[in-house]
């Protein structure tokens, strides 16, 4: 601009001239700011230090200002703006102007008009000046919460930190909360009113009141006093507060700024007019006014430094992350609204160091206030060489731990990438890419966004693509992209993240099914692809829902949702109802092909079929497609695929349901008659191996039929038990054979079990029933004990099934069907325990597998989790008893990895059943533990794990300690039975008594009654000579004190977490009460204030240290300015550019009282003053974290000064490697 110097180059209005003839600036401030509003209508008052004073080191020697000088007042312009003093009003109509009160109720209220508010301020400012002052600085406390008034004899009399210093004092102490820190949605209007109301404030002072060097210096020196308090509602109100005035000044400023460029251009051109052309007149006037703006100009700048300089430049590390997100939120108004005097490597290295901060609602807003830059293209020359300094911190927040901060990091990457020349390298795009299979919906919509813009820009830009259409170019990069991402069973994902950016080209069905059906378009892999990518798309389009894994909560679909989805499967049924026959004749070959496109019916409108004539032939076309599909095909996923689609088109619903009955019909005769042919031969033991196969894969797919479709009327389970127990008395065990009539069996006992509730069968069928089930659970416990793993495996899961199918519980309504319930017998308890320890808690070895292998071995380990659940299911709906679930219990330390969810919530549920009996299960859980490792090693004990199991366990009591009373005394008095029972013949005296070791981890439980009774229990249960045995007596000190396990390894920590107990948010200090007065008394002794007040609710204003840095003792150079080799102290000196550049002297900040102390006393001055501040309102996750790791967070952090502090600035990444995870040394 042209204005007479930049807002950050004029520091030197804050120095002292060196030139003995020259006025002091600050000094000619303080005495203008005297000036009265009615001359001489008041008596001469003590003179005020202005803003610019408090905001610089002053020597002593200077400390007071001078009284004004009436000649200099009589020197000053009367008018800068248009009414620069007001006339009084009439003494009549002084003494109903607005209060501090009404301020503040309006604002809270959200109701009221701020202009009007702000106008009815302005008119008592206009009648006098100190009250108007007085009304708004009361205001201002009153919005901290503070309960203290400034009174006019304070505001005469009293320097702004001394006012402070006593409203410190009058704090309200019985709360932490102030009006910005509570929470909900008062909170929010609170703050937008007081946001507006600083805005309407300065709009409003524009043209006049703001040049009146009394009000906004004044207003704005406060608030930096303020906004160094220890007070946290001081401190955080001041701060927003100066925000926005700031805000508001930038905005005034550019009007003036720009205003002075026109101004200077008229001119110009009436000064190039020739002599006898131009107006003097005009000249002189528009020459007045270019200095009248020029004066504003700088006026403006010197508030606008000083508030720069003297709030955020300190509070944009403050400790508290509101503040600091404040802060960064109106920097980035100022850069979009001010470029010319903001928007330059000094200021941006704020957002740059900013985006390290560990709170990620300051990170946020960083990244909002980069992405209001890039947005604007002439702001992409000036950002160059902040976007090569942080362009890799900005990759590596694509990762933040919080997902919205990673989502406005992905949109800005997309800004970048689109509005610089440079751009993004591909190995940088690399780090957006795998996003769009992330579980965060918004993150994934985000990297889907980017993905699509470079997709779309790799079209555009190769000429290859441009020869073919844009969808089929789009799809074909689209499907390369997918097979190298090496993602293929994650396609949902995929469309679901392109689905808001390039959902009408994912609906272009008639594209897709053309490259599909062209027999040179893709290749083998591409076709998979593509079809995978299209039968999602179709289920995104006919659901219109997210895959699993990203919906968050129901979503109720709106009307106008509601009638795109319908409309989508309209398209969908029209279009592939033709296509898909042909489509499946073309892949029928191909499993994998095959079982993807009969997924596409499922979301078919398919009363289509029946309502046009000409569409019955294509139904007929698809089921005699099914058929032969089921009849050419063994693999699993396909026959599923079939018998799914096979189920759903013969739902009675539908009106062709009747030739889908027919068709399947035909097939299962077709099948069972093959399944017939062999019989014969493979129950003689006649049958060849083609024979075996025939065989096998006949029945393999009437039994993937089975599954969703009632064969019962084919009378298949006599046939299939015979052929079982055949094979079993032979040993000729075919595994496909055995699996494949295992599973025939089973589905025909649940289809029949169905029948009988559903209708109402006699007696005899009945018990012929309940034979047939008995008859198959032999034959698949003596499965249990094969050493074939896929025969035993499925025995296993069937036995299960039927097992809960035909209990108790599942015929308790019909009393009628009490005849079927079958219960197992103690053999087959046994030999499902037995299975449980062999097979499923059994030990895999840890070794480094392949790709391949690792797929294996988390196959094995899904299905044994199904196996587990199944055994669980048996003791929740009590097939089993409760007894049985020791069998489960004891592991779950051991196994938590893999099976501790599963058997958490079999913990959980048989609490519901019985309390008392699950507690005493879980007590005999840990006796067979204790009794397996005697048997081992007798002479070795070797408790830990057992000890660990036992703590798991305990936590499974919950809280509620009354609630759980009865349980624990019954695991207790179990357990002190178990370890003084009587030793059997040949067993040494007592050998149980190391469990009382074990049982002392259920003691925090306890409450105290049941402590006593213990004790007491204990003390008649035990020998007399047994009371000082260790067992015996550590037993014993865990019955006396709730939290005697902090003796023992440090084993308390999940017993006193587990009671819940709130941590105090801050501790009222008494007269020398508090902890840090008490172990620091030197540094009290130091203070110039002493502890005989009560301290108010305080809090650090700095980032905390870590514990094993010293403070610093100079400036430090930080990493990213090492290169420049700019300390912190000389970077911000950066604003001043320019040849006179001049060094500010720091300002000793947190001063409370007047006197003045010497620069080599200011450090330890700063240090015993923030000490004697102890933090009584600490982070609570802090404490908690600090609790857990056995250390006490000291209440006060050492550190130099606002400017030399080491701020920690960590990496947010959820990976190892960190980027720039100290910013500073």
């Amino acid at each position: 601009m042209t204005s007479g110097r930049s807002v950050l180059d004029s520091l030197e209005e804050l120095d002292y001239s060196s030139d003995s003839d020259s006025v002091d600036y600050a000094q000619m401030k303080a005495s203008k700011r005297r000036k009265q509003a009615a001359p001489g209508s008041q008596p001469p008052k003590r003179p005020r230090r202005n803003a610019a004073l408090r905001l610089t080191s002053i020597p002593s020697s200077s400390s007071v200002p001078c009284p004004p000088d009436p000649s200099l007042q009589q020197q000053q312009p009367l008018s800068q703006g248009t009414s620069r003093q007001v006339s009084p009003r009439p003494a009549g109509r002084r003494n109903q102007g607005i209060s501090a009160k009404d301020i503040y109720d309006a604002v809270c209220s959200g109701k009221s008009a701020m202009v009007t508010v702000v106008d009815e301020w302005l008119d008592n400012y206009k009648q006098s000046r100190e009250a108007g002052m007085l009304v708004l600085i009361n205001f201002i406390v009153q919005s901290c919460g503070c309960k203290g008034v400034v009174s006019r004899d304070m505001f005469d009399s009293m320097q702004n930190a001394e006012i402070i210093s006593t409203l410190t004092k009058e704090f309200n102490e019985d709360s932490v909360n102030y009006p910005l820190s509570t929470v909900g949605p008062q909170m929010k209007r609170f703050k937008a009113g007081i946001c507006e109301f600083a805005l309407v404030l300065v709009r409003s002072c524009r043209n006049s009141l703001i040049y009146d060097e009394f009000l906004f210096p004044s207003l704005l020196a406060l608030l930096t006093g303020m906004s160094d308090s220890q007070v946290r509602a001081f401190r955080h109100t001041s701060t927003l507060l100066a925000m926005k005035l700031m805000t508001g000044l930038v905005e005034v400023a550019v009007t003036v700024s720009v205003q002075l460029q026109t101004t200077q251009r008229q001119y110009e051109l009436e000064k190039s007019k020739q002599p006898n052309n131009r107006a003097s007149d005009r000249l002189e006037e528009l020459q007045a006014t270019i200095s009248e703006l020029r004066e504003n100009r700088e006026e403006l700048s010197s508030m606008m430094n000083a508030t720069f300089r003297g709030v955020f430049v300190h509070r944009y590390r403050d400790r508290l992350p509101e503040i600091r997100a404040s802060c960064i939120l109106e920097l980035g108004l100022w850069l979009k609204t001010d470029p010319e005097d903001f928007l330059n490597d000094g200021c941006l290295k704020y957002l740059g160091w900013t985006l390290h901060d560990k709170q990620s609602p300051v990170r946020l807003q960083c990244v909002r206030a980069l992405q209001g830059l890039y947005q604007e293209k002439e702001f992409i020359g000036r950002l160059e060489l902040f976007t090569n300094r942080f362009k890799e911190r900005i990759l590596s927040m694509v990762l933040d731990k919080d997902s919205d901060v990673a989502v406005e990091v992905v949109n800005l990457l997309l800004m970048i990438q689109q509005r610089t020349e440079d751009s993004l390298r591909e190995e940088e795009c690399g780090h957006i890419y795998p996003l769009v299979y992330a579980s965060h919906r918004g993150l994934a919509c985000a990297a889907g966004a980017f993905l699509c813009s470079k997709l779309k820009s790799v079209i555009a830009s190769d000429k290859e693509w441009n020869d073919k259409s844009n969808n089929a170019a789009f799809f074909q990069i689209l499907i390369s992209f997918y097979i190298q991402s090496e993602f293929h069973e994650h396609g949902a994902y995929l469309v679901d993240s392109l689905w808001a950016v390039v959902g009408s080209e994912l609906r272009d069905w008639e594209t897709m099914t053309t490259l599909l059906l062209q027999d040179a378009g893709l290749m083998y892999e591409e076709e998979g692809a593509l079809l995978e990518l299209m039968i999602c798309a179709i289920r995104q389009a006919s659901q219109a829902t997210p895959p699993v894994g990203r919906s968050q909560g129901k979503k109720i679909l709106s009307l106008k949702d509601k009638k795109i989805q319908e409309q989508d499967r309209s398209r969908i049924t029209t279009h592939f109802i033709p296509i898909l026959p042909q489509l499946l004749a073309k892949y029928s070959a191909d499993a994998g092909k095959v079982s993807l496109l009969l997924k596409a019916p499922l979301h078919f409108d398919l009363e289509m079929y029946s309502s046009t004539q000409w569409l019955e032939k294509h139904l007929d076309l698809l089921l005699s497609q099914i058929c032969g599909i089921v009849e050419k095909h063994t693999e699993v996923a396909v026959l599923q695929a079939c018998a799914q689609l096979a189920s759903t088109l013969c739902s009675e619903i539908y009106t062709f349901s009747s030739r889908a009955h027919l068709a399947f019909s035909q097939l299962l005769d077709d099948l069972t008659e093959c399944f017939s042919t062999y019989l014969s031969d493979l129950l003689q033991g006649t049958a060849d191996d083609d024979d075996l196969y025939s065989a096998a894969m006949a029945l393999k797919r009437i039994a993937a039929l089975s599954s969703a479709k009632d064969l019962t009327g084919w009378k298949l389970l006599d046939s299939c038990l015979l052929l079982l127990k055949s094979s079993m008395e032979s040993l000729e065990l075919d595994t496909e054979l055995m699996v494949s009539t295992l599973k025939c069996a089973a589905f025909h006992l649940m289809w029949a079990k169905v029948n009988v509730v559903n209708s109402k069968p006699d007696e005899a069928e009945l018990k012929r029933l309940k034979k047939e089930v008995r008859s198959f659970c032999r034959i698949c416990q003596t499965c249990l004990s094969l050493d074939k793993a896929e025969i035993r495996d499925q025995a296993f899961e069937l036995l299960c099934d039927l097992l809960l199918l035909y209990s108790a519980n599942s015929v308790r309504s019909e009393p009628a069907l009490q005849e079927l319930v079958h219960l197992p017998s103690d053999s087959l308890r046994s030999e499902l325990a037995a299975f449980l320890l062999d097979y499923i808690f059994s030990d895999t070895e840890d070794v480094e597998l392949d790709d391949e292998a690792e797929e294996k071995k988390m196959i094995v380990l899904q299905r044994k989790r199904n196996q587990l659940a199944g055994y669980c299911k048996l003791v929740i709906y009590g097939v089993l008893d409760l007894s049985a679930a020791t069998n489960v219990f004891k592991h779950y330390s051991k196994y938590f990895k893999d099976f501790g969810d599963i058997i958490k919530e079999t913990v959980s549920k048989s609490k519901l059943i019985s309390p008392v009996q699950s507690a005493k299960t879980v007590c005999l859980s840990l006796q067979q533990l204790f009794s397996e490792m005697l048997t081992e090693d007798h002479s070795q004990q070797d408790l830990s794990e057992i000890r660990d199991l036992a703590k798991r366990l305990a936590m499974s009591f919950g809280i509620n300690l009354h609630r759980v009373r009865k349980p624990l005394v019954a695991l207790h008095m179990d357990g002190i039975h178990f370890a003084f029972r009587t030793p059997q013949e040949g067993e040494e005296e007592h050998p149980n008594l190391a469990f009382l070791d074990i049982l002392s981890e259920f003691s925090f439980k306890l409450l105290q009654q049941d402590r006593a009774q213990l004790s007491e229990f204990m003390q008649s249960e035990c020998p007399p000579a047994a009371l000082s045995w260790p067992s015996v007596r550590l037993y014993l000190r865990s019955l006396e004190s709730r939290f005697s396990s902090k003796s023992r390894e440090q084993e308390g920590g999940d017993a006193t977490a587990s009671h819940n107990t709130p941590v105090a948010k801050r501790r009222r200090s008494a007269a020398h009460g508090s902890e840090s007065s008490t172990t620091k008394a030197s540094w009290l002794e130091r203070s110039s204030i002493h502890s005989h007040l009560d301290t108010p609710a305080l809090t650090s204003t700095v980032q905390k240290l870590p514990t094993k840095q010293p403070p610093a003792k100079k400036s430090r150079v930080t990493m990213s300015d090492a290169s420049s080799g700019l300390t912190e102290l000389e970077s911000e000196d950066e604003f001043s550019s320019g040849s006179q550049m001049r060094k500010v002297k720091p300002t000793k900040r947190g001063q409370l009282s007047s006197v003045q102390t010497t620069p080599a006393l200011e450090q330890e001055d700063l240090e015993s003053h923030l000490t004697m501040l102890s933090l009584i309102e600490d982070d609570i996750s802090e404490r908690e974290k600090n609790s857990s790791s056995g250390e006490e967070e000291p209440e006060i952090e050492d550190y130099d000064s606002d400017s030399e502090s080491a701020y920690t600035l960590p990496s947010t990444r959820l990976t190892s490697a960190s980027i720039l995870d100290e910013l500073f040394d």
